[in-house]
């Protein structure tokens, strides 16, 4: 199912940070969290790279 997602701002490939429970974007630097196993997909919940 992770392989169907992609970035909702640069529509790129995320990628699974298991340590962390978290899609990243490397395109838009930002990591998307995974809550109770859904990932939320939301802009305003991702956090910025560093």
């Amino acid at each position: 199912m992770l392989e169907a997602l992609i970035c909702p701002v640069t529509h790129s490939t995320l990628h699974y940070d298991a340590e962390r429970q978290e899609l990243v974007s490397k395109a838009a630097n930002l990591a998307f969290p995974i809550r109770d196993g859904i990932p939320v997909m939301l802009v305003d919940e991702a956090r910025a790279l560093e």
